[in-house]
């Protein structure tokens, strides 16, 4: 009985140490990031591109997203370059020769002749002249990973200005969609502009081994076609019998060239008269002139590409500009078995920039065409919520209409292509209603940018009523403007604190607080506004606590110290004349 009270106060004692010594150590500092600016969300400085128009005798869909095409560019795609005035020419970066239109053959109103003229572009490769990378083209904030792509003739300057590094809007990834009619005489001509061999390997389509002339057409090096060396140029041939969604890329070390982005769509339209189609969909997304045959059955039709790239082998034409050295790197050190993808693309971008230019706009009671093709190395999952989709072909050949199937998850194998038929009947099945339905990669990976989630793949179906004015979805849950900065990019910023079950009075994660953002008028930098506290405040503050409470926090150091050491004192006396305190308590209860 004696001994149970020396317990209890050595038990206090001991109680007491990691209160004493906490008390005699300050907190750590909170960690300062750098989060820069947010960007303008929406940067798009010509509203009028976004409305219905004519151009050259072109009907142009209207398009209500932040980023849509250049009306001017559209008009040549499908009039031809040769057959539009030199004003509208002007309005665009096309060479005068980059796509010629002509030789109604069939005599049914369009042209039949088509010559198309691709180069080679770089994006976001070493400079000599300077520390920097140049034309640049950003998946995502900050975001640049080397690129090769194939690209319509342009003309003028690789970049968009003279003080800029950004690249032209013919420059860009991915390489452009390619339409043609089925029937049509079909001359694809490579100009090749770069430092390295290349080809063009139609695969899927209809086209003879060998051209007119006996020479090889199959773009495959080691059987039926030379390299075309740097310098050169070569016209393959082709006359597609059969319509469908198919693939055109580069066959010289495939496993390289293709992976940097020398691949795109190529799509043969059904027949029908007078049916001038859109030969190229730069930057993909939204067909805004669509076929004949696609207008007999929808209201409008979207290419998706998908893509993914590994950081180990695009950053390479960036550490040199060797070609010998990058040869080197590439072809015999590079190991792609033992590689992995970092970087997942939708139409050339990742998420945020994904709600920029390819969001499918849409309104009750319609049917949109889907046409999705995998270029990444793995397989894709894609997920589309809120509807229903039914698969009407696969590899670019019809699937049997009474076997089609309706799934809100399609499989695409690496080069694979599905045509969806989404129908936005609101019954439960096709459709759940209007809103703003989020579409994905169902592999979680493929929703990330170099680890940084949410990115990738991600988009967004989005009905009419549901987006502002500067084309962006209305959304209800986490605010979108964080997204927008390089910090985010490089995973130094969280978002979720964002929600407001999440957020402290104090700011503690350091987010950006952005929640009273209002949209700026179109082309001005985005102004973020102050919430309940916001960052600037919080900051202002704890500069103004360091000028004037250095004394203070040094004297409050100064006093837990001194707390800490008295109360470790108290401890180790009462250790010491436990036994007087055991027979005081003992005295107290025999006193009792």
């Amino acid at each position: 009985m004696q001994k149970h009270p020396l317990s209890i106060l050595l038990g206090a004692a001991v109680m007491l140490m990691p209160f004493s010594a906490s008390a005699a150590v300050d907190l750590p500092k909170s960690i300062k990031i750098d989060k820069g600016t947010v960007e303008t969300v929406c940067g798009s400085n010509m509203p009028e591109w976004r409305e219905a128009q004519s151009i050259e005798g072109v009907k142009i869909q209207e398009s209500l997203r932040c980023n849509p095409d250049n009306p001017s560019q559209i008009a040549a795609q499908v009039k031809g370059t040769n057959n539009i005035s030199m004003e509208t020419l002007m309005n665009t970066y096309y060479a005068a020769d980059a796509i010629t239109k002509k030789n109604d053959m069939d005599g049914d109103g369009d042209p039949d002749l088509i010559i198309i003229k691709l180069e080679v572009a770089e994006l976001n490769g070493h400079s000599p002249d300077f520390d920097g990378l140049v034309p640049t083209f950003d998946i995502a904030p900050g975001v640049q990973p080397g690129m090769w792509v194939f690209a319509p003739k342009s003309r003028g300057m690789a970049t968009n200005s003279f003080v800029g590094v950004d690249a032209n809007p013919l420059l860009r990834a991915p390489s452009p969609a390619i339409r043609v009619e089925q029937g049509d005489v079909v001359w694809i001509q490579l100009e090749n502009s770069h430092y390295f061999p290349h080809t063009i390997h139609l695969h899927g389509v209809d086209h003879p081994w060998v051209d007119s002339s006996g020479e090889g057409n199959d773009g495959v090096p080691q059987s039926s076609d030379i390299m075309v060396m740097p310098g050169q140029s070569k016209t393959y041939e082709i006359r597609p019998r059969q319509p469908g969604t198919f693939v055109y890329h580069c066959h010289v070390q495939t496993h390289v060239h293709l992976a940097m982005g020398l691949v795109g769509m190529f799509v043969v339209e059904e027949n029908r008269p007078n049916n001038w189609v859109q030969t190229f969909n730069v930057g993909n997304g939204q067909v805004r002139h669509p076929s004949k045959a696609v207008l007999e059955e929808y209201d409008s039709e979207y290419d998706l590409h998908y893509h993914a790239m590994d950081k180990e082998l695009h950053n390479i034409i960036q550490k040199h500009n060797d070609p010998r050295l990058i040869a080197k790197k590439m072809n015999r050190e590079y190991n792609m078995a033992e590689s992995t993808e970092d970087y997942y693309t939708l139409n050339g971008r990742s998420f945020p920039y994904t709600l920029r230019e390819s969001i499918i706009v849409a309104e009750p009671d319609q049917n949109i065409k889907l046409r999705m093709f995998n270029s990444a190395g793995e397989q894709l999952a894609m997920h589309t919520h809120g509807h229903k989709a039914t698969i009407t072909h696969y590899d670019g050949v019809l699937h049997n209409p009474n076997a089609q199937i309706m799934r809100d998850i399609y499989d695409l194998a690496p080069a694979q292509r599905n045509d969806l038929k989404i129908s936005t009947v609101d019954d439960g099945l096709h459709s759940y209603g209007q809103g703003v339905w989020i579409f994905h990669d169902h592999r979680e990976k493929g929703i990330q940018t170099n680890g940084q989630n949410p990115g990738g793949n991600v988009s967004a179906l989005v009905y009419k009523k549901y987006l502002n004015e500067m084309g962006l979805p209305k959304t209800i849950g986490e605010n979108i403007a964080p997204l927008f900065t390089k910090a985010f990019q490089s995973r130094k910023l969280p978002v979720w604190q964002e929600a407001k079950a999440w957020k402290d009075e104090w700011n503690s994660l350091g987010e950006i607080d952005a929640r009273g953002y209002k949209a700026p008028p179109a082309g001005q930098p985005m102004a973020v506004e102050a919430g309940p506290k916001s960052l600037k405040t919080i900051l202002e503050e704890e500069k103004q606590l360091l000028a004037n409470g250095g004394a203070a926090g040094e004297e409050s150091s100064f006093i837990n110290f001194l707390l800490g050491l008295v109360l470790g004192i108290a401890a180790y006396l009462l250790f010491l004349n436990r036994e007087k305190v055991m027979a005081m308590v003992s005295s107290s209860k025999g006193g009792n």
